[in-house]
């Protein structure tokens, strides 16, 4: 992991804590942050995304926060200040649809 992902990355850690979420269980509460949860994308969805997406048959969701009842409800993908934002939306949608 590059010295700058794995600085992004723990500011991120950091602001979901803030915000309530749990990376581990805390006494009757239990983790509703899962890391780089593994997602099958379809072909359609692969080719949907354009030439210059790597096409490999599984994706990675960055942060996957899971509800109350342990089901996923918010898929969070992070992406460097440099790439424009609708790039991680769409890539969130996709995962969030697979």
């Amino acid at each position: 992991m590059a010295h700058k992902e794995a600085t992004a990355r723990i500011k991120i850690n950091k602001l979901l804590e803030e915000a309530g979420w749990r990376f581990f269980a805390e006494g009757k509460s239990p983790a509703n942050i899962q890391l780089e949860p593994k997602v099958a994308l379809s072909m359609q969805v692969l080719d949907a995304l354009g030439e210059n997406y790597e096409k490999a048959g599984k994706g990675f969701i960055d942060f996957l926060l899971l509800n109350d009842k342990g089901f996923p409800f918010i898929v969070l993908e992070a992406k460097s200040e440099d790439k424009n934002p609708l790039i991680g939306k769409e890539q969130a949608r996709r995962y969030a649809q697979q």
